[in-house]
């Protein structure tokens, strides 16, 4: 009975809140500040229990095993999603069907669920998907599974080919097989190495006299050459012999490869092979199973990185022929657009830079959240387009080819003076059209585009949202997308009309919620989740106004019986942007809006990855924190979390605002915060600290270092020291590469400003963290003994990686933070 209550009330509280009540601000802010954006519905607190640190703390098991990797199955009524087994990492797999209680899949039936990958035929008669490396295919309307493949090699990259065949690659072979008879075939084999050349004749004086001397010799060579030949006359002239290879150099590393659905063409694009890190790349592990110091490989560090460039070769199955197209066709391939930049450094070292054109090195771009290739053929085959990068992250080409011409076409460049977002890269063909639909942040924000072979590009949606997560129907008549319209932290599910550029809302369920739509297209799958609510699984129509049916229920009884705080949203107004910087605040427990007198004490919370949102209404990746700082708020603090410059879900300009200045807009962010709680919360300047991990802990280090008087304390965890020593993928986005931009490392780097340290600061580093390497907390700690600074404190975790894992890590990390606190604020 105390479950279903709890639930009841959750339910009436957070999960389905509805109208517009306004974030907490004055009423004279709300005039000036707030616009229709920041109207957002906010949840109550509930359960009666004071949460603790140790429960806070705690193996994430205790709040409830949430549903995980769900799809939907072939017959678009089921479907099929894991659980994490209590006390263990290993997950089970669940099906649900007509909205009843999940059930259970046997390991003995877990090939016959489908998979999240699954791919269709045009005809809508089979499911195909992979299972343990065998291909499978269904037929959706028996539900009979017929098994393909039974190999100890891994089939992957399923398609089904405009023949009705399926084509699967197996390392670098594709094969087909026809899913009525189950005959297959070798379609063409991919080789990193030279071509073979052939039996040589003899070459030089020695050689070719023996030849002429020696009939055995002359013989021996001659029946080589003839058996050379007949093997070759076999393999073109009988057609039940495998016989399409391609060889794409030696030396080589085959990045990415698509195969046209029409079977006769494939796209390879391939690099120079070349060592993930160097020798001296280690972390030692000290804490290793057999009591030996174990030097982990780890990556290279973006000082190291050299430019890399791709070669996009077109391989024709039929005629055999294999050409690299090349990028001149590109706009903008040759020009030097980091000139400004090596002009500034060249000067601040006494030289000068004269500007010249040149090649650039250009890659098929990386979408950190993308499951699609960058090589996206249309329906039948006859066109593809490829989404290429440049290596100095300044362009992104959507390009097409031309196969007449064998070169690239451009269809569309998006340059940033900044770097060009590494997610926001979705794009594929209308079906059955020569049309392509496309994401780009060219207006500000990313938004949707679809631009025909021969014309201009259109804009489907507009506005100051984000839209992401592109699904076209079979139809063309709907591009179903994730937006936040209405609130920067409100994600609902959108369609448009490709057509008329129509849009519909799908869900209203006020929070963070994703998606699936179902293999008929008449269900959305949903993901949903609150500030208070942990994530859980719906199934609504795929139309408007429809009602969303939960599935799952998997938050546990204690943590339904845990009285939390939940945090208001509010925008506090920027010194330095017209737009306010959003943040989550948890007010005291005994708090009263408008009091006198009593001094409240704060901390504010920076979150890590630097472009990520936390201040939104879903359930966050920091549950510990959203704990710790409800534990807090009972206890008199005001805690608050914002999303300052550089934060994802807020547009293109809020994410460049970094660039070549890491850790300044963010500390003036953090000041802004600090005046605004002064203002609206009663809080003592006197006495706020702030801590936070990864892009977080780089962030305490800068407060501290460059406003030293703007927090009396602050916590740093798994810390970013000095960004030269940080990845390539991430740090060369923000700060161009070291040997460019020198002055951008200097000006972004911890270490180059600790000597501004003077009030109480709590290192915390992992010793295995393969993301933030331990070294950059032993050069900074040095380098704060030799500035012979006393305030600060370093605490090392032997075991633990990037993310903590052990709950006594965690417990024993905030603690100390929890200390830090108590004693300095």
């Amino acid at each position: 009975m105390i479950k279903q209550s709890l639930i009841s009330a959750a339910i009436a509280s957070s999960l389905f809140l509805t109208g517009c009540q306004t974030t907490h601000t004055s009423t004279a802010q709300a005039k000036e500040q707030i616009t229709p954006a920041s109207v957002v519905a906010t949840p109550v607190d509930f359960g009666g229990e004071q949460i603790t640190l140790e429960q806070a703390m705690a193996h994430p098991d205790w709040l409830g095993r949430k549903p995980q990797n769900e799809f939907w199955a072939a017959d678009s009524k089921t479907v099929v999603f894991n659980q994490k087994q209590a006390g263990s990492d290993l997950k089970d797999t669940f099906i649900v069907a007509n909205n009843t209680a999940p059930t259970k899949v046997l390991l003995s039936k877990l090939h016959s669920v489908g998979a999240k990958n699954a791919v269709y035929s045009a005809d809508g008669q089979f499911q195909v998907y992979t299972f343990k490396g065998n291909v499978f295919a269904k037929t959706i309307s028996s539900g009979d599974i017929k098994q393909l493949t039974f190999s100890s090699e891994s089939a992957f990259q399923l398609q089904f080919l405009n023949s009705g065949d399926i084509a699967y690659r197996v390392g670098n072979t594709f094969y087909t097989v026809n899913v009525r008879t189950g005959q297959s075939k070798e379609l063409t084999k991919l080789h990193l190495s030279d071509a073979p050349k052939g039996l040589a004749a003899p070459s030089g004086f020695i050689a070719e006299e023996q030849h002429k001397l020696i009939e055995y010799v002359a013989l021996t060579h001659k029946n080589s050459l003839d058996r050379e030949q007949r093997t070759k006359a076999i393999k073109e002239q009988n057609t039940t012999i495998a016989n399409s290879h391609f060889y794409l150099g030696k030396g080589k590393a085959l990045v990415s490869v698509s195969l046209s659905p029409a079977g006769d063409k494939l796209i390879a694009v391939v690099t120079d092979k070349a060592r993930w890190n160097a020798e001296t790349d280690i972390m030692p592990n000290y804490v290793s199973q057999n009591g030996d110091i174990d030097p982990v490989q780890a990556r290279r560090r973006v000082a190291q990185a050299k430019a890399v460039n791709s070669d996009v070769v077109l391989l024709d199955l039929a005629t055999k022929a294999q050409t690299s197209l090349s990028y001149e066709t590109l706009p903008g391939y040759d020009e030097d657009v980091l000139a400004d930049v090596k002009k500034e450094n060249a000067e601040a070292v006494g030289k000068t830079y004269t500007s010249e054109k040149s090649p650039r090195a250009i890659n098929l771009i990386r979408d950190w959240g993308w499951s699609q290739s960058a090589i996206q053929w249309n329906s039948t085959g006859s066109e593809v387009a490829v989404m290429l990068e440049a290596w100095d992250n300044k362009d992104r080409w959507l390009a097409t080819v031309d196969f007449e011409q064998q070169e690239f076409v451009s269809q569309h460049r998006l340059h940033d003076e900044a770097w060009v977002n590494y997610v926001y890269n979705d794009f594929g063909w209308l079906n059955n059209t020569n049309t392509l639909y496309y994401l780009s942040e060219e207006s500000g924000y990313s938004h949707i585009y679809t631009k025909s072979l021969d014309g201009r590009a259109k804009q489907l949606t507009s506005g100051n949202y984000v839209v992401s997560n592109l699904t076209l129907s079979k139809d063309n008549s709907a591009i179903y997308y994730k937006a936040n319209v209405e609130h920067p932290g409100l994600y609902e599910i959108y369609r448009v009309d490709p057509k008329t550029g129509k849009t519909e809302t799908l869900t209203d369920l006020n929070g963070m919620t994703d998606y699936s739509l179902s293999p008929d297209e008449t269900k959305l799958l949903l993901n949903h989740s609150k500030i208070m609510m942990p994530n859980e699984l719906y199934v609504a129509d795929a139309k408007p106004g429809s009602t969303a049916t939960r599935l799952t229920n998997t938050v546990s009884d204690t943590f339904l019986n845990k009285k939390l705080i939940a945090p208001k949203i509010v925008a506090v107004p920027s010194s330095h942007t017209d737009q306010p910087v959003y943040a989550k605040v948890y007010y005291p427990a005994d708090y009263v809006e408008g009091e006198v007198g009593k001094k409240r004490k704060a901390v504010i919370f920076n979150h890590g990855a630097g472009y990520l949102q936390n201040s939104h209404m879903g359930w966050s990746v920091y549950f510990r924190e959203f704990m710790f700082h409800s534990l807090l708020a009972s206890e008199g603090y005001v805690v608050m979390d914002m999303d300052y410059r550089a934060s994802k879900g807020y547009g293109r300009d809020w994410r460049t605002a970094i660039y070549r200045q890491m850790g300044k807009p963010e500390v003036e962010d953090l000041a802004d915060g600090v005046k605004w709680m002064a203002e609206y919360a009663n809080v003592d300047t006197n006495a706020v600290g702030t801590y936070g991990g990864s892009y977080g802990g780089f962030m305490t280090f800068m407060a501290l270092f460059t406003q030293p008087d703007l927090f009396q304390a602050g916590a740093a965890l798994r810390p970013v020291t000095d960004w030269a020593y940080y990845n390539t993928g991430y740090t060369s986005n923000i700060l161009n590469h070291p040997d460019v931009d020198p002055i951008a490392y200097r000006r972004s780097s911890p270490i180059y400003h600790a000597q501004g340290l003077k009030n109480d600061l709590l290192i915390n580093a992992p010793m295995i963290d393969d993301n933030v390497f331990f070294q950059d907390v032993v050069r900074l700690v040095q380098r704060l003994i030799e500035l012979e600074k006393e305030d600060f404190e370093t605490a090392i975790y032997p075991v633990e990686p990037h993310g903590f894992v052990q709950p006594s890590s965690w417990l024993d990390e905030y603690r100390r933070i929890y200390k830090l606190f108590q004693e300095n604020l």
